[in-house]
């Protein structure tokens, strides 16, 4: 069984002093997830917090010596250089990162307003996925459709593109230290949910797409589902035994619905 990390993105929300707070808060309902799921055998649960760059050291001072796991919410493609405004993954490293994401869809916009092809963003995403394995972190590589290839029946398309180029990239057993994290752009941000049943769908096709290669590595690595992932949903959508977690936008800024998002994840193994 694999173990069910939930990822909490940030974006770019919290001032400077509500920031530490919410770090704080969290580190103490995460020992009250702790002390419950002590109680339930094989109960078990991965917490990462993705809080805007310019508060990682915040994050490392407050969270080094907890179970919570955080990580960068973008990493550049090259290693150091002339890049104003670009994070390193050795960069990322040093504040104790675990964790980077890439390829989120809200970072893909901004590229695409460069009318960039489809095709080079998926590169560009292999190529972060490379600096990130190469420094120790674990990528959580984001993969869906929009709303257009959603309606027009091309997910799994979109989805194979970018599989296939990253296992051409570095091989497929090299996708054992990443986390892939299914989200359907039409429900970023929207409020609009993947039913679970879809959301289960996608993900077995993900699986079987890797498995088409290794299936030891298709079977070990998780698969998270993204896309206005709430309290309410979250039970239903985790039941879906290729679904190991949620990568959670805005529900993880509310504390109490977070750690609930955690719980239900947990209960998946227990």
């Amino acid at each position: 069984m694999r173990k069910p990390l939930v990822a909490g993105n940030w974006k770019m929300n919290s001032p400077d002093e509500s920031c530490t707070k919410l770090l704080q808060k969290m580190l103490e309902k995460t020992h009250v997830i702790e002390s419950m799921l002590k109680t339930m055998p094989n109960a078990e649960v991965d917490i990462a917090l993705f809080p805007p760059s310019v508060y990682l050291k915040d994050t490392q001072e407050i969270l080094s010596g907890s179970n919570l796991q955080w990580g960068s919410q973008n990493v550049s493609a090259y290693n150091e250089g002339a890049y104003t405004g670009e994070i390193s993954a050795a960069m990322i490293k040093s504040f104790g990162c675990t964790y980077v994401l890439i390829g989120h869809s809200e970072r893909r916009c901004l590229y695409e307003k460069l009318e960039l092809d489809q095709h080079i963003l998926d590169k560009i995403v292999a190529e972060k996925y490379c600096r990130s394995v190469k420094n120790g972190l674990t990528p959580i590589i984001c993969i869906g459709e929009s709303s257009d290839d959603y309606t027009s029946g091309k997910t799994e398309e979109i989805i194979a593109r970018l599989l296939d180029i990253l296992i051409e990239e570095r091989g497929v057993k090299e996708l054992a230290k990443t986390v892939l994290a299914y989200e359907p752009v039409w429900a970023i941000g929207t409020g609009e949910s993947a039913t679970p049943e879809w959301a289960q769908e996608v993900h077995s096709f993900i699986r079987q797409r890797i498995a088409k290669h290794d299936p030891e590595t298709a079977e070990s690595i998780r698969i998270l589902y993204g896309g206005s992932v709430k309290e309410g949903n979250a039970p239903a959508i985790f039941a879906g035994p290729d679904v190991d977690g949620g990568l959670i936008g805005g529900a993880s800024l509310d504390v109490e619905e977070f750690i609930h998002i955690c719980f239900a994840a947990a209960l998946k193994t227990g």
